[in-house]
């Protein structure tokens, strides 16, 4: 997933975008790049292969004055990573540079417009047509760049989050959202931008989020202006966010991932605090009180995710058709958005997202809204889009931010004991279907017997979540698989198998492979897998 970066204003703009994009690096990317304007109105571009911390070699001597410019780091989509094909992407003339997130999807026919027109193209990106296509508007039609991009923008079909700056303009950026995240931070005549609101928290809490179709024209002479593509003046709302910055770094850890397995006590409180009283173990949600009559009437439920999310979706799937006998599907939400799927006005729609801005889940999303059924977000980022598409929204954490690459909605990074194996916030929003259907859910849901005890202090049930998997060490034994010493091996069936292939891909992504499940009917003895090195939990 690429990180976009800007600033505007009167502090040197170098050292705010290299720090927001050390912030953006637990997205995962291949390559890193900075424009600036300096005080002479060049337009400079640097740009490598490669981590952060090699553009920041890569700058050393380099001009880097200016105090307006752009940052990118790129995932790799239209070419491969290398120097040519990272971002910021010139205009052939170098006179306009653009970053990009997103994929736009007739690349192929612009291009071939912008070839027969005599436009030649550096890189293999689908980005850097689109800088051309904007400068091509510009240059035939004597418009503004906030009017070129818009104009440009109107023939682009696919998504993208986009700035866009110029030679000679040490004032203003101009960036544009679709179906990509996109915000805006306002200072004291000064804005910054980002992918990820957590990039620039530090610098101010007052955030505009940019919505879909929209362009933003950022000027630090001049207020904030957004217009839609059909050149109409959208509402501004600035919201206020409140994030710690110790949230946002490793902490000390070796990386987040380790970090948030470590976190997980923390966690595992924080998202049932407020949410189930200790004495009496009713669970309260206000999105749900709030519509419950939809709820209690709901013909179906619908889970849409993503990756991990999809995983945790799983075990709602099975823990709600068990207790609640309320059919459930789980769709991949890419799968869901294309097959034309059969959703009516009484279903629920449960969205789950980590940060919120996942695209394929966004469009099944909008795709449920436009069928009439009640969408539910389940998201740790405030803010961002899902929550504020959704028609009501549990949020995991209460406060605060997951930031590793594979964050789950709720921390299930390691082996935790049977009674914190699953999703939390999943379970949390379960037990309120089940007191809706009116079972007790005791029985069921061990996270309900927990949580007087974890949330009182009592000593021993926090003992359970204090140490990974409870009897500490195998975090240890887990990152000792990266160097080739161990392998896992794990026989499962019933909810434990979905959680297990959560697992399966967090430690196949954490410690290099050796990880195997097996479950369900098996012909043959499935210890002819085990071997001295290979760890057997059932």
């Amino acid at each position: 997933m690429c990180g976009i970066v800007g600033y505007v204003g009167r502090r040197d703009a170098c050292p705010i975008l290299i720090k927001g994009l050390h912030r953006l690096e637990y997205r995962g990317y291949d390559s890193a790049g900075v424009a600036l304007v300096n005080p002479d109105g060049r337009l400079n571009v640097f740009k490598c292969k490669g981590k952060v911390s090699d553009l920041e070699h890569f700058l050393d001597g380099k001009d880097l004055g200016g105090n307006i410019g752009i940052a990118h780091t790129r995932w790799a989509t239209h070419g491969v990573p290398n120097d040519a094909n990272a971002h910021p992407h010139y205009s052939e003339s170098e006179n306009i540079a653009l970053i990009h997130n997103g994929i736009i999807e007739n690349y192929r026919v612009l291009k071939d417009a912008l070839e027969q027109n005599g436009y030649t193209f550096r890189s293999s990106t689908d980005s850097e047509v689109l800088v051309n296509l904007i400068e091509y508007v510009r240059a035939t039609s004597g418009c503004s760049l906030p009017e070129a991009v818009r104009q440009a923008l109107r023939q682009v079909i696919g998504a993208y989050a986009i700035a866009v700056v110029e030679k000679g303009n040490h004032d203003r950026i101009v960036a544009a959202r679709q179906s990509s995240p996109m915000v805006v931070g306002v200072g004291d005549g000064e804005f910054f931008l980002s992918s990820d609101a957590a990039s620039i928290i530090e610098y101010t809490e007052d955030f505009v989020y940019v919505g879909d179709g929209e362009i933003a024209v950022i000027d630090r002479n001049a207020p904030l202006k957004i217009v839609t593509l059909d050149n109409h003046d959208a509402k501004i709302d600035i919201k206020k966010l409140q994030l710690s910055i110790s949230q946002l770094e490793k902490g000390g850890y070796p990386h987040f991932m380790l970090k948030e397995i470590y976190e997980q006590p923390r966690t595992i409180v924080d998202c049932i605090r407020g949410r189930i009283n200790p004495d009496t173990c009713e669970v309260k949600l206000s999105g749900v009180i709030d519509h419950r009559d939809r709820f209690v009437n709901a013909r179906r439920i619908i889970f849409v995710a993503c990756g991990t999310s999809w995983h945790a979706s799983l075990i709602g799937e099975h823990l709600v058709e068990s207790i609640c006998r309320i059919p459930v599907e789980v769709e991949y939400a890419s799968e869901f958005r294309y097959r034309n799927p059969i959703i009516r006005e009484d279903d629920i729609v449960v969205a789950v997202s980590q940060s919120g801005e996942t695209a394929d889940t966004l469009a099944a999303v909008e795709l449920a809204r436009k069928a009439g059924a009640f969408v539910f977000g389940i998201c740790n980022v405030v803010g961002s889009s899902i929550p504020r598409e959704a028609d009501a929204v549990i949020r995991h954490p209460p406060l605060g931010k997951i930031i590793g690459a594979d964050a789950l909605v709720a921390h299930s990074r390691s082996y935790l004991t049977a009674a914190q194996a699953g999703d939390f916030a999943v379970q949390t929003l379960l037990l309120h279907f089940v007191e809706l259907a009116g079972q007790h859910p005791h029985t069921f849901l061990p996270v309900l017997d927990l949580a007087p005890l974890l949330l009182t202090g009592d000593h021993d049930a926090r003992g359970l979540v204090d140490q990974p998997h409870g009897g500490g060490g195998f975090v240890d034994v887990l990152t000792a698989r990266a160097a080739g010493t161990v392998d896992l091996h794990f026989d499962v069936g019933g909810v434990d198998l979905h959680v297990h292939f959560l697992h399966l891909r967090q430690n196949r992504d954490g410690c290099g492979g050796g990880v195997d499940t097996a479950a369900g009917f098996r012909l043959g003895d499935p210890l002819h897998t085990v071997d001295a090195g290979l760890i057997f939990e059932p």
